[in-house]
């Protein structure tokens, strides 16, 4: 009879170290996810915890929450995500779209700091006595994160085609005919790619990992 072997279960707490610096959100070690990108001001970390996404050094909760406050003022002028006011939009690092994406997700955007996961939200808040009211997925910007977290697939820069609709800060290729065919692929690939996008991200919502949620904060 063989031998029953057992695994031993290693605690999240056994990676911190220096380079495993602690999440801003819930304290457990940061891990590496992806290195230093064009557009981004170091390589990307994260939190396998509470799925806090930390671009650069580590931060603190603090400078966490006052990024996330920004999102929660552009929130307020998009009626259509937001449904109302006080209510904060996160695109959703732990969304099918980042999964699939990796480097390519439209959710790294230039000057980006920290990306935000429902979870992470939740701690975060946790911090100033608030809880996190009722969520729910955000069509519109879940949708465009998707339609263009695919096309980046296509492209040398990123998000060339919401820089070029005023919705986003793009991260351009380097090389002027890089940059005239990301225009052109942009244009090119744009339909097909919503086609694929609008399934797929009613699918991720359907599975609660849609790629924007929309969360109310609510004092205890």
């Amino acid at each position: 009879m063989a031998e029953a072997v057992r695994k031993k279960v290693v605690p999240l707490e056994a990676g911190a170290g220096p380079d495993n610096p602690p999440c801003p959100a819930c304290g457990e070690p940061l891990f590496g996810w992806i290195d230093r990108r064009p557009g981004l001001d170091g390589p990307v970390s994260r939190c396998e915890s509470c799925g806090l996404g930390v671009v650069g050094a580590p931060g603190d909760a603090e400078e966490a929450l006052r990024e996330l406050d920004r999102c929660s003022a552009a929130a307020s002028s998009r009626s259509v995500d937001a449904g109302n006011s006080g209510a904060v939009v996160v695109l959703n690092r732990a969304g099918f779209a980042a999964w699939i994406g990796g480097a390519g997700w439209a959710g790294l955007e230039a000057g980006t700091r920290y990306l935000f996961t429902p979870e992470s939200v939740r701690r975060l808040v946790a911090n100033r006595d608030q809880v996190v009211g009722p969520a729910r997925w955000a069509p519109g910007r879940g949708l465009v994160a998707m339609w263009q977290t695919i096309l980046n697939g296509f492209t040398f820069g990123r998000n060339v085609a919401l820089g070029a609709l005023g919705r986003g800060a793009p991260v351009p290729a380097g090389r002027p005919w890089q940059r005239r065919l990301d225009a052109f692929i942009s244009v090119l690939v744009a339909i097909p790619a919503l086609i694929f996008a609008i399934p797929l991200e009613l699918i991720a919502a359907t599975l609660r990992r849609g790629g924007a949620i929309s969360m109310r904060l609510e004092l205890l």
